[in-house]
């Protein structure tokens, strides 16, 4: 391919597009089981979630195979943590397929959990012998171990795997203890991350609420000692991200703003689940709101790429390095 048709990178966050609409489409699942909201929204949301995965799995992999990256592309610093969604995502799926098919939504599930521990024990190792310097982490790196611990553990209580999914969470909430305490210290005191990083601090929500959503269904969508204690470190992470917004508002548009969709997503859907767990008065309309509203910003952020797309902005430009961790002494301003 000449250089004048290959004008752009296709980079692993675009994977962060699916991943943010299998988000709304759980919390629109949660919405309907809990406060017997239409099922149709959900529905529809999982399948173009499917088609927006098959697309981009398409796209990127042709970029990749062109690119010659495929040697590179796991031991990337920047974007191989998002490598992992191209397997998550299939465990969402794979639970709703369950719903009108049992042993093929089984297999889709057991297949993408089994290849996303793999991928994640790959990534971790990786981590380990890389010459990583703690101002290349980011927010991202939950997303391997953490977000594929907690979302297979959540997947696994789903369809009636008890033992599995207990499993699945103890292996998320050690992964998020042990990679929690790197990034935060990362964040903490070391450089601001690259503007095009900055709106993966977002992901720093998802590990409470995702295992919040877990545990709820593990435990049989009752309000214990473990909910509130996820939700109270949920709660200080969302007070964080209103701290954030002038931070975000300097950040051009591009894939990484799809870090802010599956996060908020998922702490919408956490919401839900309290909402229906004690049954507070006039649940149902607040069950029917939260949806509606997170399906106003996901639309916005769709709109937004669908327009950056067409005017070839969207993706950096071939050839483009990923971007550069700060230089000591960068300030931090807003």
């Amino acid at each position: 391919m000449s250089t004048s048709e290959r004008t752009y990178r296709v980079t692993a966050n675009v994977f962060g597009l699916p991943f943010g609409f299998c988000g709304l489409a759980q919390c629109w699942t949660t919405a309907h089981a809990v406060a017997g909201l239409p099922r149709w929204p959900a529905d529809t949301l999982w399948i173009v979630s499917a088609a927006i995965w098959a697309a981009s799995l398409i796209w990127y992999g042709r970029d990749v195979v062109r690119g010659g990256r495929l040697r590179t592309e796991l031991k990337d610093p920047v974007f191989a943590p998002f490598t992992a969604l191209i397997v998550i995502v299939p465990m969402f799926l794979g639970v709703t397929v369950a719903g009108h098919a049992r042993p093929a939504g089984e297999f889709v599930f057991g297949t993408a959990l089994v290849l996303t521990v793999a991928l994640g024990g790959w990534l971790a190792g990786e981590w380990i012998i890389a010459d990583l310097q703690l101002a290349q982490w980011h927010p991202g790196y939950f997303l391997p171990t953490v977000g594929g611990g907690l979302i297979g553990a959540g997947g696994s209580a789903a369809l009636g795997h008890r033992t599995l999914a207990m499993a699945m969470l103890g292996y998320g909430v050690i992964c998020w203890f042990i990679l929690g305490a790197v990034i935060l210290l990362r964040l903490f005191t070391a450089p601001a991350l690259p503007p095009p990083l900055l709106p993966t601090i977002a992901i720093e929500v998802a590990p409470p609420v995702v295992a919040g959503n877990a545990w709820f269904v593990i435990n049989g969508g009752r309000i214990d000692a473990v909910a509130a204690g996820l939700a109270g470190y949920a709660i200080l992470m969302i007070l964080v991200q209103l701290r954030l917004i002038p931070v975000y508002r300097r950040v051009r548009f591009g894939p990484g703003w799809w870090a802010f969709s599956f996060s908020y997503a998922a702490a919408f859907t956490l919401a839900v689940n309290w909402l229906a767990a004690p049954d507070v008065p006039g649940h149902s309309v607040w069950a029917a709101a939260l949806p509606g509203v997170l399906t106003l910003g996901i639309a916005a952020l769709a709109i937004a790429t669908v327009r950056r797309l067409i005017a070839g902005t969207y993706l950096p430009a071939a050839g483009t390095a990923p971007p550069a961790t700060a230089p000591s002494g960068t300030a931090r301003s807003a």
